[in-house]
């Protein structure tokens, strides 16, 4: 699947959604997780500790080894940037195992997702069809929380004038993961069935401030 049919994927499950942060708030059938614990020093390291152990918990729960999964890639900057022609981005030659898959490797150049009054900020959006067993996706899981720790596996080295998101689309269940940083996670999925058992399992991994619009909506 490319971009242009992940469009028709999103009409047909996820009617209206726009893929953009914040996903929690945009989407009835969702989930907010909190990954790291507010209560430990960012500096302590059972903070990321926990924050990798909730992520790739909730990874594994939400993929299984033969669903269909769309790694996409958002990569939001400016038209003039050269950052992607200079340094081409290592998401998939890193995190994916067989570097034969990068060939299928889609991109497509979007005006902003965050539909911003000027018309020079843009997205360039990569995706890629795969199954979990080919993604190093523990690695990744954990280069994301580590983005705002100055850590040698960030995404985006030294362009601070670039921002990302990465998104895991399980096309085979109807859910879409999107881990956005060390402290959260928002899955959403087409129908509330879909994800009732990670709000059964990992109710008391909920986002407190959320906590009471998710119970309405499960219970």
């Amino acid at each position: 699947m490319n971009t242009t049919n992940l469009s028709s994927f999103l009409e047909k499950y996820f009617r209206g959604l726009i893929l953009r942060p914040a996903l929690f708030y945009s989407w009835k059938y969702s989930i907010r997780f909190e990954i790291s614990d507010p209560l430990i020093p960012y500096y302590d390291k059972q903070y990321l500790k926990q924050a990798f152990h909730r992520s790739i918990k909730l990874f594994d729960k939400t993929f299984g080894e033969e669903d269909e999964i769309l790694f996409i890639t958002d990569v939001h900057s400016i038209k003039k940037d050269i950052f992607l022609r200079k340094r081409p981005l290592n998401v998939y030659s890193k995190y994916v195992k067989d570097k034969k898959r990068l060939y299928q490797l889609n991109h497509q150049l979007l005006t902003s997702v965050f539909q911003e009054e000027d018309d020079q900020s843009v997205t360039h959006r990569f995706a890629l069809s795969c199954k979990k067993k080919e993604l190093k996706y523990t690695q990744l899981l954990k280069a994301i929380s580590y983005e705002d720790f100055a850590h040698p596996s960030t995404i985006l080295k030294n362009n601070s004038k670039s921002g990302y998101d990465i998104y895991f689309v399980n096309l085979s269940k109807k859910i879409i993961f999107h881990l956005y940083d060390d402290r959260g996670c928002d899955i959403l999925a087409s129908n509330k069935e879909a994800i009732f058992f990670l709000y059964e399992e990992y109710n008391h991994w909920i986002l407190d401030y959320d906590r009471e619009g998710v119970d309405l909506l499960f219970k």
